[in-house]
């Protein structure tokens, strides 16, 4: 289970420059005091989809039916033999419904079993600042955890202080930061870390 510690409320402990940026990005007013679940749920918010997310249709023995779409910017794909279908703000489980529903409704099927699995949520973001390589806003892939978002993130550099990680999630409405031990997390000694769409990883220099 990933040990997530809760940032102290102590500024004076990250005074460096990496740590003023932190300060304006992450909002100095934000506490974060409560350890979170080891695994945290997905708010109906962060389940829905939107224009530019990406999924793949499986409809069980039907290859010519399952496939990958790319969600357009009017919110919807085109589905074979069905023509538009609108999914924009729907979770996976509810496009699955509509698709199972089309393919009944229009007699190409008599009971379809469709899946839909997430595979990129480019309407849903992340962002790595700090002490890596190239800081900025990226893109939330299914099941992606911290370890992979600073990967994406080309990497902490040599000056950085991997323990002393923090991300910044809001829960239920309230800004809150969290220390993240990515060192340990790397070295195979704790287990990786899941995000959530507006997660903000901050990763701080050492302190000489």
């Amino acid at each position: 289970m990933t040990v997530v510690e809760p940032l102290a409320d102590n500024p004076g402990s990250l005074a460096r420059c990496w740590f003023v940026l932190a300060l304006v990005i992450l909002g100095s007013g934000c506490a974060g005091s409560e350890r979170p679940p080891a695994a945290v749920p997905v708010s109906e918010a962060d389940a829905t989809l939107g224009p530019g997310d990406t999924f793949e249709v499986s409809v069980y023995g039907q290859a010519d039916l399952s496939g990958k779409h790319r969600i357009s910017d009017d919110g919807s794909i085109n589905f074979p033999l069905v023509g538009r279908i609108d999914v924009e703000g729907k979770g996976a489980s509810e496009i699955a419904g509509t698709i199972q529903a089309e393919l009944v409704g229009r007699q190409i099927l008599r009971e379809p079993h469709v899946s839909v699995f997430l595979l990129e949520q480019t309407s849903k973001q992340i962002s790595v600042v700090g002490a890596v390589a190239k800081p900025g806003s990226y893109p939330l892939t299914n099941g992606m955890t911290i370890i992979e978002a600073i990967g994406t993130a080309g990497g902490i550099t040599s000056l950085a202080s991997g323990n002393s990680t923090i991300v910044t999630r809001r829960v239920d409405g309230q800004l809150k930061r969290f220390k993240v031990q990515v060192d340990s997390i790397s070295e195979g000694r704790m287990d990786d870390f899941k995000l959530q769409s507006g997660d903000i990883i901050f990763v701080p220099e050492r302190l000489f």
